[in-house]
């Protein structure tokens, strides 16, 4: 334990070089290729991790600034990630829930009711905030812990379930993400996308990046679409022209540097990723396929997650305003709206107008949600001593705690046992469910390789 949590507390770019040399090593792949290949995933989450950087300091007080000039008045402050991962690790699910996490992904390989070896362990902090939201009603840390561990269950099997899209729609072969927060709310996405193919007029709408570049010219260039919709947040902002121009330019620097890091990354990750495929294909024999799970800022250079991120921030705050019973003020996590996108984009197939939409949804859910599970937010906050912002009474946070998938979680634990059984029960079933799809990929392949050796 006290390893595992040096190494988290090492941050992930640190802490993904290492886990990926070590992983290769132990894979039989050479030192220098093994270290060189490590070293190279750790420089790309440091490069996005920079522009995520560059992006919240520039975009967290333009935001704060928008919320004044709309003159609002709701009393949810939202206060970010870095809120709920304290919840998360301040509580003793937080200490355990890496070795349960562990455990539960080595059970469902074994099983081959998941595809995925998550070696994402900071996001596991999403699974520990439903565990310890769940410990703080209950007080019970059985029922907490599998809760966290059902939690967990769900968002491995979304993440096999869409891995196939994320090589076909962002490039990223042998790849899966089970980050919580991203993959809450690729089922919502996938409902509102087969509902939208059912519109009449809706379902002729496509406005996907080549017939998005191809509509407005050289308006749909990254560089120059950046560069405008940063001088419409700083016009909405309030900001002076020399503050509209500065964040126009930052806004056309992370439009168009984010694909770049994530093909920095993606350079280390690949020679680790055949080889984990190579040698694992041995231990697991039956599995087709396996995929690595990553954080989702493998995936947030998409221009389409990015583009429709930026338009969401004036939209979010405007969403805030005129939602009737939303008490939820969106401040701190906007510029995290980017890894809300990452599975919503390539599930509505790069269209701009669909994942517009179904933005509006999300979020628009999730302000009500965020004011919902504002109490218990706060009292976890409190025990894990968060110090709470002055003049605040309850505080939120967009990232994880207006997803739907933890607040059904914590409600359906108020009813304890029962609540666990229910869950439990829809766990294992989508278990079973993944397990069926995955025994019918793995006959496609084999069929597919016999028909391959005969010719």
């Amino acid at each position: 334990m006290e390893i595992l949590n040096y190494l988290v507390n090492l941050g992930a770019a640190v802490m993904m070089p290492i886990i990926f040399t070590i992983f290769a090593l132990v894979l039989g792949v050479k030192f220098g290729k093994a270290l060189k290949s490590g070293l190279m995933v750790g420089i790309g989450f440091t490069g996005l991790n920079v522009i995520i950087s560059l992006l919240t300091e520039n975009l967290g007080p333009a935001a704060e600034q928008m919320v004044e000039n709309f003159g609002l008045n709701l009393r949810v402050l939202d206060v970010g990630w870095p809120a709920a991962s304290a919840i998360a690790f301040g509580s003793a699910i937080g200490v355990l829930i890496i070795p349960v996490c562990i455990v539960v992904n080595l059970l469902m390989l074994f099983t081959k009711t998941t595809k995925t070896i998550n070696v994402d362990i900071w996001n596991y902090w999403h699974f520990a905030f439903t565990g310890s939201m769940v410990y703080l009603i209950t007080n019970d840390i059985v029922v907490s812990l599998i809760m966290a561990a059902i939690n967990m269950i769900v968002i491995m099997v979304i993440a096999d379930r869409t891995a196939p899209m994320i090589e076909r729609e962002l490039g990223l072969p042998g790849v899966s993400i089970p980050h919580a927060f991203t993959g809450s709310f690729a089922p919502i996405a996938f409902v509102l996308n087969a509902v939208m193919d059912k519109i009449p007029g809706i379902n002729k709408i496509k406005l996907d990046e080549t017939e998005f570049q191809k509509k407005f010219g050289i308006f749909g260039d990254p560089a120059i679409l950046g560069t405008l919709v940063g001088i419409l947040l700083g016009v909405v902002a309030g900001y002076d022209i020399k503050g509209s121009l500065n964040l126009a330019i930052v806004m056309a620097a992370v439009l168009v540097l984010t694909p770049k890091m994530a093909a920095v990354l993606m350079e280390g990750l690949m020679p680790i990723s055949e080889t984990v495929q190579e040698k694992i294909q041995d231990k697991f024999k039956g599995n087709s396929k396996l995929y690595i799970g990553l954080d989702s800022a493998v995936g947030v250079g998409n221009p389409v997650t990015l583009t429709i991120s930026l338009v969401m921030v004036p939209l979010t705050i405007l969403l805030a305003f005129i939602i009737p019973g939303n008490e939820f003020l969106p401040f701190a996590s906007l510029a995290g709206l980017p890894f809300m996108f990452v599975l919503i984009a390539p599930l509505c197939r790069g269209d701009f107008f669909r994942t517009l939409v179904v933005g509006v949804i999300i979020v628009s859910g999730g302000l009500l949600i965020g004011t919902s599970i504002a109490p218990i937010f706060t009292q976890a906050a409190s025990a894990a001593n968060f110090s709470v912002p002055e003049g605040s009474s309850l505080i939120s946070s967009i990232d994880y705690g207006s997803s739907w998938l933890p607040f059904v979680i914590v409600k359906a634990a108020e009813y304890k046992w029962i609540g666990v059984a229910v869950s439990a029960v829809i766990a294992a079933g989508l278990m079973v469910w993944n397990r069926g799809l995955i025994i019918k990929e793995d006959k496609g392949d084999t069929n597919l390789d016999l028909k391959t050796n005969e010719t």
